[in-house]
């Protein structure tokens, strides 16, 4: 609420399709997740996602290459000139010496034929690394076929996780993230009833740690290209870092949007709002559109639409569903007129959000990494040995 974080991006009557749910867990106790949810919910209704091994280019023909008969020198001459990441018919054309090969030998010719036909085709089932699928109306066997994995004591469904949502069934993704075991064994050497959950978010200390771009250790803020970033936009607020998360990706990077923000912050360009009524809206991105959750907001203010239905248009708006777009365009316009917005503002604004939907970044799964961000900043600032300690790094370095 504090941070306008929309549940309806989330979940919301209009939505047809069931979210998937990611949740980030310290990598040594995931597994103490996964057994409660199996007991609490029943054995018979949780079940694995299934993903399959498919047959790429270099598999395959090694495959067919074996049962063919082709020597072990031959197979790997043969390997050497097909590519890992393209098609076998891609690599033909692009290999004239392979080509010629496959034209002048009739067993080369074969191989390939059958390859390509066998080519991209799943032939092994295997488990999600972090997907499981719960039911709590009936047992997942009457809902989908099951299977036992071999050599493991779970069970998986036997369908691939883009089926699921036809079942009606959710996705959960229990994910491990080694910073929350850091930030938890941190907490434990600090002692003293040091509650990391209760930190002030406003704290100068660790700004200036961030200001200085000091963040090795710090988390999803490493890398030498977001250090240059954070430098020059230098958060003052918890806003501005999860600002910094939704800005560091090729659209926003390309589009000059970045630096646009940045010279906006410190005031090196005027904060222009498209109409006076958003400012509310996008103060804290000081006048640019940047997150989803604000294009479900404008529509919302200017057009009456329901978050539900924000949320819709959002979603065609980011996956340029043509389609979609243009009657939610009629809509949008029809609705803002109607609300005393002129014509050619409400096309304007309509226009300006699809622009920016394409680039437009989950403010929630944003100020949930700024949030683990910040504590791991705070840390650093504040406990630094305790932290290193934590990180395992040798101060003798």
């Amino acid at each position: 609420i504090k941070y306008n974080l929309l549940f309806e991006r989330f979940l919301n009557p209009e939505r047809v399709t069931m979210p998937d749910i990611d949740v980030d867990f310290c990598a040594e106790r995931r597994d103490e997740v996964i057994h409660y949810v199996r007991k609490k919910y029943g054995e018979h209704n949780v079940a694995w996602l299934a993903s399959f091994y498919s047959m790429y280019p270099k598999h395959v023909v090694s495959s067919v290459s074996k049962v063919l008969n082709f020597s072990e020198k031959e197979r790997e001459e043969i390997l050497e000139m097909v590519p890992a990441q393209c098609s076998l018919s891609k690599a033909i054309e692009k290999n004239p010496s392979l080509k010629e090969k496959i034209e002048k030998d009739d067993k080369m010719s074969m191989l390939f034929d059958i390859s390509k036909k066998l080519e991209k085709i799943k032939f092994s089932p295997a488990i999600h690394s972090a997907g499981l699928t719960i039911s709590t109306i009936n047992p997942l066997y009457e809902r989908c076929p099951l299977y036992k994995v071999p050599d493991k004591e779970v069970v998986a469904i036997q369908y691939d996780k883009k089926f699921i949502d036809d079942l009606g069934l959710p996705k959960f993704y229990f994910l491990s993230l080694k910073t929350l075991t850091i930030i938890n064994t941190a907490v434990k050497l600090i002692g003293n009833g040091f509650d990391i959950s209760n930190i002030p978010f406003d704290d100068q200390e660790t700004y200036k740690l961030l200001q200085r771009g000091d963040t090795l250790g710090v988390f999803q803020l490493e890398s030498s290209g977001i250090q240059k970033l954070i430098t020059k936009l230098k958060p003052t607020t918890f806003e501005d870092l999860i600002a910094l998360i939704a800005l560091y990706r090729p659209g926003p990077l390309e589009s000059g949007m970045v630096q646009d923000f940045i010279d906006r912050k410190h005031g090196r360009k005027p904060i222009e709002y498209p109409l006076p009524e958003l400012e509310e809206i996008l103060k804290d991105t000081y006048g640019i559109i940047l997150y989803q959750e604000q294009v479900m907001q404008i529509a919302s203010k200017l057009a009456g639409y329901s978050l539900g239905e924000a949320d819709i248009l959002r979603r065609a708006m980011g996956k340029k569903k043509k389609e979609v777009m243009d009657e939610q365009r009629v809509i949008f316009i029809e609705r803002a007129t109607k609300r005393g917005i002129p014509k050619d503002k409400a096309e304007y604004i309509f226009d300006l959000m699809a622009k920016f939907a394409e680039y437009g970044f989950n403010k929630s799964h944003s100020a949930a990494y700024a949030y683990i961000a910040y504590q791991t900043a705070y840390l650093k600032a504040h406990y630094p040995k305790e932290f290193r300690k934590a990180m395992k790094v040798d101060d003798s370095m």
